[in-house]
Order: structure tokens, then C-alpha cells, then sequence
């Protein structure tokens, strides 16, 4: 085969194949489609999510994002999570699964229907009594809450992210770690000939993404990971 026809045959089974929220817009297809096929599928009710969140168009993190998620709070012992942005609760589930049996995640949802939703999945996951939903807007519950975390992940509205990061660093202790997620926005936030039609939300993360690597408070990056995942840790 040559390289065009191999280059060809990639895009197809890249589109056949690699079942993402979007495309890769990081690597090559046929490097996406092999770290694709490498990560275990999920069964049972994390799969069920995933057919739902897909086929109702629901933003939710994908696999990738969502097993480093899982990976850094066994990694950093965490035991009080906040998530802000519930959606179906995927990202919950996996917070809540990797945090000790008297761990706790916060996460805050303003959709009653995604909270239904969310609850129904975190029942049969039998994850529910470590989870609690905080019914409202992040701007506005934030600012009223008095407890510490050991980790907060960002994914919820873009434009907001700057906001939350500023609202949230306070109850994170130092040590702790930021996670936020879709910083690359489908590859628009580094297009400067973008023709995205959400402007709003692609120029909030850039303005996101330099505030994220350079503020004073955190040790930050973006990494190569999923839709483009943020990772800092609270250094002062």
C-alpha cells in the first residue's frame, strides 16, 4: 500500500473506528486510534454512559481524560473531590470509584434533569453515598463553600473557567491539584484563523490557558491528553 493510500485508509478507520466526544486534535489518526485501542474498554454502566452520552450528544470526558482522573487520585490519595460540570455524573464515577471508602465528591450540576440522570447511573455504580450533588451555578454556589479539596476538575462553561479557578484556589490546600479539561477546544484555541462559530469560548481559553501556566498559586501545564486536559498543583 502506498503512503497515500495508507494515509487514506487511516482517515477512514479513524472515522469508523475512534469513538470520541470529537476527533483527536493532537496526534495523527493512526497514533489516536492505536492509544485508543490500547485503553481497556469500559463495560457494564460506564459503558451504558458512554452509549448514552454519545448517541444524546452529551459532552463528557472521554476515556482518556477520564482514567488520568481516576489515575491522580489514587496517585495523590485524595479523599474530597470537587467537580464542577456533573453532567450524566461519568466523571464523577470516576472520581468517587478511585477515592477511599470515606472519600468524598462535591460536584456541582445546574440541569435537574442531568442530576436525575447522574443519580440513576451513580445508584447502579453503588457510588452514590460518596457522592454529593449541589443543585445550581458554580459562580454562585463557590463562593459558599467552606471546605477544603485535595483535587478540583474543571469541566463545565468555558467561558467561566477563569472565574472558577479563581474561586476554587482558595479551597484547594496547597499540594492539591486543578485538573481542567477541554483547554484545546478542538484544536481552535492554537487556530488563529479559526472559524469556529463559539468565538466566545474558544478566546476564554486562551485567555484561560496563559493564566492557568502562569499563575502565581500553581506549578501548571497543559498536556497532550484527551481534548487538551490542564494539570497543576497548588504551590503556595
Amino acid at each position: 500500500m502506498d503512503l497515500q493510500n495508507s494515509y487514506i485508509y487511516s482517515k477512514i478507520a479513524f472515522s469508523k473506528e475512534f469513538m470520541k466526544s470529537k476527533f483527536d486534535a493532537i496526534l495523527q489518526p493512526e497514533q489516536a486510534i492505536y492509544l485508543d485501542r490500547l485503553l481497556p474498554k469500559n463495560d457494564g454502566v460506564l459503558a451504558e454512559m458512554e452509549k448514552y452520552a454519545e448517541a444524546n450528544n452529551v459532552p463528557i470526558a472521554d476515556r482518556e481524560v477520564a482514567r488520568f482522573l481516576e489515575t491522580t487520585v489514587r496517585a495523590i490519595n485524595a479523599k474530597n473531590c470537587l467537580e464542577i460540570g456533573l453532567a450524566i455524573g461519568y466523571g464523577a464515577a470516576h472520581l468517587a470509584k478511585a477515592t477511599s471508602e470515606s472519600g468524598k465528591v462535591l460536584t456541582i450540576e445546574p440541569s435537574q434533569g442531568m442530576i436525575d440522570l447522574a443519580q440513576n447511573y451513580l445508584n447502579k455504580l453503588g457510588l452514590m453515598g460518596k457522592v454529593k450533588i449541589v443543585k445550581g451555578m458554580a459562580l454562585d454556589v463557590l463562593p459558599n463553600l467552606n471546605e477544603t479539596f485535595d483535587l478540583i476538575y474543571l469541566d463545565a462553561v468555558k467561558t467561566e473557567y477563569a472565574d472558577y479557578l479563581e474561586l476554587c484556589l482558595p479551597l484547594l490546600h496547597v499540594g492539591g491539584v486543578v485538573i481542567a479539561d477541554n483547554l484545546l477546544w478542538g484544536g481552535e484555541v492554537a487556530n488563529k484563523n479559526s472559524t469556529e462559530k463559539d468565538e466566545a469560548s474558544t478566546d476564554a481559553l486562551r485567555n484561560f490557558n496563559r493564566l492557568f501556566v502562569n499563575h502565581p498559586q500553581l506549578k501548571a501545564q497543559v498536556l497532550p491528553v484527551g481534548d487538551g486536559l490542564g494539570y497543576g498543583v497548588k504551590i503556595s
